[in-house]
C-alpha cells in the first residue's frame, strides 16, 4: 500500500514538472543595446550646457522672427521656437505682414552669427514642416520672452504635451498688451486665430481722418501773434483771414481786433 502512494506522489510531481517545462518559467525583459536606442531629436549628440537640459548650435541663419537654421551634429537642421508667431515676412499666401519685418530684423540682430542653446520640452519633434521644436536662449536669456515683451510675437500654436512656459510667456504678453507695444498698438490687430491686417488699415484711416478733423479745428493753424504783442483769445494776422474766418468787419474792444489792422483809426478794422 505504501508503494502504491509513493508511486502516485513521484507521478504527480513529475506531471508538474513536465508542465512547467512545457509552459516556460518567466524570462526578465531585455534592455535594447546602447546602439540600438533612439533619440527624438537630431540635436541629442550636441554639446551640453552645464547642468541644464540645453545644448548649444551655431545660427547659420535667421529666416524670419520665428524660424532660424542651426547646425546640429554636421548638418542644417530648421528650428521654430516653441509656443509664440510673430507675424509673416515672405509667406506664399500672406506675404508680409504688419510688424513681421520688426519681429525679423529683431530677431537676425540678437542671433545672426551667434550660438544659441536650445531647450526641448516633451517633444521637439520634427513637425509636420521637418521643423524642430525649441525654447532659444541667447547668452541665458529667453528669445521667447524678449520677443513677446516688445510686442513682436503673440503666444499661440499651444499643443499638448509642449507646454511648460505657456502660463510665463501668457503673463509677458499681457503686460504687452496693456502696454500697447508692437503688435497690440492696433487695436483687434492681433488674434486668438492670427493676424488681422485689415485692421492696421482701417486704424490708419481713422488716424487720418481724426487728424484732418483736428487741423480744421486746431489753434495750431492760426497765426501766431508777433513777439510783443498783446494777445487776446483771437489773432488773425491779416483782414483776409479775419474775413475767411466770417469774423470781419472787427469792432474795437472785439477778439481779434487790432488797431494795426483798423486803417483809418476809427475803431472798425477790416471794414
Amino acid at each position: 500500500m505504501i508503494g502504491r502512494k509513493r508511486a502516485l506522489a513521484a507521478a504527480a510531481y513529475a506531471g508538474v514538472f513536465l508542465l512547467l517545462a512545457a509552459c516556460g518559467s518567466p524570462v526578465a525583459p531585455q534592455t535594447p543595446p546602447a546602439s540600438a536606442k533612439q533619440t527624438d531629436a537630431p540635436a541629442a549628440q550636441a554639446e551640453q550646457v552645464g547642468e541644464t537640459n540645453r545644448i548649444k548650435a551655431p545660427v547659420v541663419k535667421v529666416i524670419d522672427g520665428d524660424t532660424i537654421k542651426v547646425k546640429l551634429n554636421g548638418k542644417e537642421e530648421t528650428v521654430r521656437f516653441l509656443l509664440v508667431d510673430t507675424p509673416e515676412t515672405h509667406h506664399p499666401k500672406l506675404g508680409e505682414q504688419p510688424f513681421g519685418k520688426e519681429a525679423s530684423d529683431f530677431t537676425k540682430a540678437l542671433l545672426t552669427d551667434k550660438t544659441v542653446e536650445l531647450e526641448q520640452d516633451v517633444s521637439p519633434g520634427p513637425d509636420k514642416y521637418g521643423r524642430y521644436l525649441y525654447y532659444i536662449y541667447i547668452d541665458g536669456k529667453s528669445v521667447q520672452e524678449m520677443l513677446l515683451e516688445k510686442g513682436l510675437a503673440r503666444v499661440a500654436y499651444i499643443y499638448v504635451p509642449n507646454v511648460k512656459y505657456v502660463d510665463q510667456y501668457r503673463a509677458i504678453q499681457e503686460k504687452a498688451q496693456q502696454a500697447g507695444v508692437g503688435i497690440w498698438s492696433v487695436e483687434n490687430y492681433a488674434r486668438e486665430d492670427g493676424y488681422h491686417p485689415e485692421s492696421v488699415g482701417e486704424a490708419k484711416k481713422q488716424d487720418t481722418k481724426e487728424t484732418k478733423n483736428a487741423n480744421v479745428t486746431s489753434p495750431s493753424k492760426q497765426a501766431v501773434p508777433p513777439s510783443g504783442t498783446k494777445q487776446t483769445s483771437v489773432y488773425y494776422a491779416s483782414c483776409k483771414e479775419a474775413r475767411a474766418a466770417g469774423a470781419a468787419p472787427l469792432h474795437k474792444g472785439e477778439p481779434g481786433y487790432r488797431p494795426e489792422m483798423d486803417g483809418d483809426k476809427d475803431g472798425i478794422a477790416c471794414e
